[in-house]
């Protein structure tokens, strides 16, 4: 996944470049961290409310379809 999808926007003008949920300043870093550290989605969701369930489900989906074709 590179550049902006529906979930992801990349701009210079938002969070000086870094990925965040589209629509949103919340970075992805943001949640991978907090599923890194064993909070879970309801955890992100209630600290970023800007960021909607679909859109972290999505993503988490994208990338289990990227892992998996990666490997196969």
């Amino acid at each position: 996944m590179s550049g902006n999808t529906s979930i992801i926007s990349v701009s210079p003008e938002v969070m000086s470049g870094t990925p965040v949920f589209t629509g949103t300043r919340v970075p992805i870093q943001t949640l991978l961290d907090y599923l890194k550290a064993g909070d879970s989605i309801d955890d992100f969701l209630d600290g970023f409310p800007t960021v909607s369930r679909e859109q972290v489900i999505t993503f988490l989906e994208e990338v289990e379809k990227a892992m998996i074709s990666k490997v196969a």
